[in-house]
């Protein structure tokens, strides 16, 4: 059965890596759509690290999808010893943490905001779901996609007991608290500038967004501390049993991926969204002054890496204990508690 499962999980990648391939060698020959370099609404090519890339770029992107194929197709067959792995896992790197940049973070947090806006008759400005998933940006949910394809086939190819010893429910819980702790930093800030305090900037800085622009500050960092709230159910009851005080699913199991789903996706945009500010850092874009604005993102791949570990535990954990069904557990002793 593993083996089936690393075969489906290898040609799924492998089926990508052929169709984003023959997409690069088309942008190459000029087919339209390119989605970096003058397409890209990039501003100043500050954030994304293919800013400066032409249509042309495209051929690299052909022999990078030409060697994934390759490799996608070694692990399906399960025949290449170690050697697959060698490639996997660099190039599904390069396509989850590299290419993207801190807008996936940008969509992903204001799409909420954008979907209930109508209901409330809020104008926002006119921003609307395909300003904040333009072409571009949704180009890097497909690199995404695609490296995560990569990483599931290889991660049933090589798949070892050492893997699992290292991520135990006490390292759980001790990235749990680190992923949860990493962006209250980031939230203090944001919640002060909506309050009038120049927390870690000048008051010039924060005269800059007094149009309501701090206002969608404080919203991120609210929707980032309510995440960090969820995150704690990755080591409390709550999250594998729903609470009774939610109607029809109350004392029901529940299901893993309900939880390592969206908590592995947060793990990759804060992460990708850290990279692009220590990025930006390393080339000077800001000030010592200005610290707020841009040093507690840089800490946001340790946030990243903490949720990252904490979702692969609670994975193991709940594997683990999957035959012991804790909805069964509560109906046996409601059973033996009412025949007492």
């Amino acid at each position: 059965m593993e083996t089936l499962t690393s075969g489906r999980r290898g040609y799924a990648a492998a089926l990508w890596a052929l169709g984003y391939g023959l997409l690069g060698a088309a942008w190459a020959l000029g087919t339209p759509g390119f989605p970096w370099g003058a397409s890209d609404p990039d501003p100043d090519g500050a954030l994304s690290v293919l800013a400066g890339a032409t249509p042309s770029f495209g051929w690299w992107i052909a022999a990078v999808a030409l060697l994934a194929l390759v490799t996608a197709l070694a692990l399906a067959r399960g025949d290449g010893g170690r050697a697959p792995l060698y490639l996997a896992w660099p190039i599904a790197v390069l396509l989850i943490l590299v290419v993207p940049d801190s807008r996936l973070m940008m969509g992903l947090a204001y799409t909420p905001l954008l979907l209930v806006a109508p209901l409330f008759g809020w104008s926002l400005g006119g921003v609307t779901l395909a300003d904040a998933w333009p072409w571009p940006v949704l180009n890097q949910l497909v690199c995404v996609l695609g490296g995560l394809l990569l990483a599931a086939a290889a991660l049933s190819y090589g798949r070892g007991q050492d893997a699992a010893r290292w991520f135990t429910p006490e390292r759980g819980r001790r990235a749990v608290y680190v992923a949860v702790a990493v962006p209250l930093v980031y939230c203090l800030t944001r919640w002060a500038w909506a309050l009038g305090i120049p927390l870690g900037v000048t008051p010039e800085f924060l005269a800059q967004g007094e149009d309501g622009l701090w206002l969608a500050g404080a919203y991120l960092a609210t929707f980032g501390a309510f995440g960090g709230v969820l995150t704690l159910g990755l080591t409390q009851r709550w999250g594998e049993v729903f609470p009774r005080w939610i109607p029809g699913l109350r004392g029901r199991r529940v299901p893993p991926l309900l939880a390592v789903i969206p908590a592995g996706f947060v793990s990759i945009v804060v992460t990708v969204a850290g990279l692009t500010y220590i990025r930006s850092t390393i080339a000077g874009r800001f000030t010592l002054d200005e610290w707020g604005a841009w040093l507690p993102e840089c800490f946001w791949p340790i946030w990243g890496a903490a949720l990252a570990t904490a979702t692969i535990c609670y994975r193991n954990r709940r594997r683990c204990s999957g035959l012991q069904d804790p909805v069964g557990d509560l109906s046996s002793r409601a059973s033996v508690e009412q025949s007492g």
